[in-house]
């Protein structure tokens, strides 16, 4: 039996309240935002890049990990952090970076039901295909990548401050075999959507990273930045080759209009769809 909306009308959160636990979060580390200022400076060195990973022993172990994994098949033993860039390429050594800055801000919450591997799994998943969409489509790439990274970052909002209210959320989605993002209207009368918005307006973040976050869902509101066109194709792409390893997950909806204007060819998607996985399995390995 379906739980009907008015059993939860009385325990909806107000927009007001989330606003209050996100001005709570600290904001980002100084060192952090630095560094992701850095990382949008095309004109920033590997030197520079490597002075900045060699300040956290994690990074530069990362760092090393990937640059040392099957996919980019050193053929020997990479021991230093300037061959790690240097094999790996500045955009790969960015987007550890970001990764890496962005899982740290969010550490796991009592909140029963919800699979924080699972999420990032997801989350970079998306990230990965999203870059590999702009790339192809001759657009900004690092670009994407931070939008697919960021697109869900409403729902570690949630999780994370309102835990019990989100355990409500997991049951019923379970129940109703519903999108997550119904579960969510339904339970809470807000969603990851509206959440994401306000961090990353807290957080500064750009205009089409914003858009990205409001249209991942809905890509035909008016005025969006293309970015989030791309990342509603990734999100589901992501969803579909089942990277998250979440049991019964859900495809989301995909909007037509979206993938038409895109207009990508089959062997298009069927190239993305295997670097997808590709590329995925080695930064799995190394943040997960």
């Amino acid at each position: 039996m379906n739980l009907s909306s008015s059993s939860h009308i009385d325990k909806h959160i107000l927009l007001d309240d989330v606003i209050k636990q996100i001005r709570d979060l600290p904001t980002l580390p100084a060192v952090a935002q630095e560094l992701l200022r850095d990382l949008n400076n095309e004109d920033t060195s590997l030197d520079a890049i490597c002075e900045k990973i060699a300040l956290d022993q994690s990074l530069a172990a990362k760092t090393l990990k990937l640059a040392n994994s099957s996919v980019y098949g050193a053929n020997s033993k990479v021991v230093t952090l300037q061959q790690a860039v240097a094999m790996l390429g500045v955009k790969n050594v960015k987007n550890l970076i970001r990764m890496t800055i962005l899982s740290n801000s969010f550490p796991a919450s009592r909140c029963r039901g919800f699979d924080f591997k699972a999420f990032w799994r997801h989350s970079v998943a998306t990230a990965i295909c999203s870059e590999l969409i702009s790339r192809t489509l001759h657009m900004k790439h690092d670009f994407a990548f931070t939008a697919g990274l960021l697109h869900d970052i409403g729902r570690l909002v949630l999780v994370t401050r309102f835990p019990d209210e989100y355990e409500r959320v997991i049951a019923y989605q379970l129940q109703n075999n519903c999108h997550m993002i119904q579960a969510e209207q339904e339970v809470l009368g807000i969603d990851h959507v509206a959440a994401g918005l306000i961090l990353a307006i807290h957080w500064h973040f750009s205009d089409a990273i914003q858009d990205a976050i409001r249209g991942h869902h809905k890509p035909e509101i008016k005025d969006l930045n293309s970015v989030a066109g791309i990342v509603h194709v990734a999100n589901s792409i992501a969803h579909a080759l089942d990277l998250s390893q979440t049991e019964n997950d859900l495809v989301p909806l995909l909007s037509k209009a979206t993938w038409d204007t895109l207009a990508l060819t089959e062997a298009d998607y069927l190239s993305i769809f295997r670097e997808t996985e590709l590329r995925f399995e080695a930064m799995n390995q190394v943040l997960l």
